[in-house]
């Protein structure tokens, strides 16, 4: 009797060590063949110099990751590929890097696509799964990536800690998931497996924190995929109106709301407010047939709460969405038109180079965002008190009036012409020859149609105008382009006005 007992017991430890080995073996497998998949990612970038728009940046050299999804495709961050000259793959343990282009990119929610010329690398390199379901808060996570530290795969663990809808690059904002496992420099692009299914791609870490890295969840890589689906990306269909909560006891009762009603107010509509479209005072109470509570949340079908304009992407139909608006104590609906571009007066650049036409000793370009950026912070401070238009009205929208802003970009060059006259750096120009300027084109258009003098005035503060004979502007243009090794006058997209 004990001897069965012994022997019964010895014959289930056996059977327990032989799944463990097994189930190590599989998990061994499972490993392997997802880091197949995975690859490392060079890119040399040219940045654009905003300052001297003629040329770009020196080449940087960075690195990344990225995964082999369908398609015979690399999917990785826009941030890793942007404003890259060349593109490499490495494979996993292999010292060959393979030549790849960029065939899509998503600057605002930091995705792209790379394909790679030579077809039977796919062969050996199969496609990860993406998973067809909502990740839970809690759920295992491993993170696949090229971080620095080491040249080989890198694989750390953790879980998901939080899922919200919020705020990616450029006026973009998506679901987004935030996870314990540690993510470095070099994690971008890869992905973030559960189950050995693709959950996410990596696109972000906070360095100033422990363990709080960010991954694009598969749900907006799939929106990607599926603008991509034409060779083109348009960009995810968006509201920009801006909004206030209707939390404070006051507010509510200024606007005579009942317990029961709830939703987010209308600060600023984006736009005129014309045509039955949204107006100041205006309370979004419903978004399609969902409710919108006092912060301006919904409750998803998965359970989570949610900014309401996460609903955008599930409801938006042929760029337009529909809202229940409670105006002037009336309750009506709005066949809310979408965009998916922001149509500010000062952009960015986002993967393109700034257009430029020089004239004379004066470089003139449209005011971006990325030239404020690399502004030192002493001209910021110039800006402000001089109530430059960079300032007052960095948040305007495109008219029909005026479609960009042509600021002085550059230094003053050096030339007799320039006698007596401050240097404009960062200066707007309000007008030209007295015509006010409706963006880079027209400019070129008003110089070339003047006749005996160049007359220019500026925007703010910045009291000087500037008196050019056009013969010397002209003249001056050559020496300076000569002098300074300057291969064009202007940007590429200019070149067709340019008469020689």
């Amino acid at each position: 009797m004990l001897a069965n007992f012994f022997r019964d017991f010895l014959i289930r430890i056996l059977i327990l060590v032989v799944a463990v080995v097994v189930f190590q073996v599989y998990v061994a497998d499972a490993q392997q063949e997802i880091e197949k998949s995975v690859v490392k990612i060079y890119t040399n970038q040219r940045r654009p110099d905003v300052f001297n728009p003629w040329s770009k940046m020196p080449a940087n050299e960075i690195s990344g990751t990225g995964v082999v999804i369908t398609g015979n495709r690399i999917l990785t961050n826009a941030h890793v590929v942007m404003y890259a000259s060349q593109v490499y793959v490495q494979l996993y343990q292999s010292a060959d890097r393979l030549p790849a282009k960029i065939t899509g990119i998503a600057p605002g929610i930091d995705l792209a696509l790379l394909e790679v010329d030579d077809g039977s690398f796919f062969s050996d390199h199969p496609p990860l799964p993406l998973s067809e379901i909502v990740p839970k808060t809690g759920q295992k996570v491993n993170a696949y990536g090229y971080p620095i530290g080491g040249t080989g795969i890198s694989v750390t663990g953790g879980i998901i800690s939080r899922i919200e809808f919020s705020p990616y690059y450029y006026n973009t904002a998506g679901l987004r998931i935030q996870v314990d496992a540690a993510l470095n420099p070099g994690n971008s692009g890869g992905p973030a497996i559960s189950e050995n299914e693709i959950i996410g791609i990596v696109f972000s870490g906070i360095r100033q924190a422990d363990n709080i890295g960010y991954i694009i969840p598969v749900e907006e890589i799939n929106i990607f995929l599926k603008d991509m689906e034409d060779g083109r990306y348009d960009g995810k269909p968006m509201m920009f109106d801006q909004l206030q909560t209707l939390e404070n006891d006051a507010l509510r009762e200024k606007l005579k709301l009942d317990k029961n009603q709830t939703g987010m107010m209308v600060t600023s509509p984006y736009g005129d407010g014309e045509e039955g479209y949204l107006k100041k005072w205006d309370i979004i109470t419903k978004i399609g047939k969902e409710k919108i509570d006092n912060d301006g949340k919904i409750i998803t079908k998965d359970g989570m709460r949610l900014h309401f304009a996460y609903l955008i992407q599930h409801m938006e139909k042929e760029g337009h969405i529909s809202l229940d608006v409670l105006r002037d104590g009336k309750e009506i609906k709005i066949d809310m038109p979408l965009l998916r571009e922001k149509n500010a007066l000062v952009p960015e650049l986002k993967d393109g180079y700034p257009s430029y036409f020089i004239y004379g000793p004066l470089v003139f370009s449209p005011a971006t965002n990325d030239f404020l950026r690399y502004l030192q912070r002493e001209w910021l401070g110039n800006l402000l008190r001089s109530s430059s238009p960079l300032i007052t009205r960095l948040n305007d929208t495109v008219t029909e009036e005026q479609e960009q802003l042509i600021v002085i970009s550059s230094r003053m060059f050096s030339h007799r012409i320039t006698k007596g006259y401050g240097d404009p750096l960062a200066q707007v120009i309000k007008d030209l020859n007295g015509t006010q300027i409706r963006n880079i084109r027209h400019l070129v258009e008003v110089i070339q149609n003047s006749k005996e003098y160049i007359e220019i005035n500026f925007e703010g503060n910045f009291v000087e105008t500037m008196i050019f004979r056009k013969a010397e502007m002209e003249a001056a243009t050559e020496d300076i382009l000569t002098e300074n090794g300057i291969r064009f006058q202007c940007s590429s997209d200019l070149m067709d006005m340019i008469k020689r």
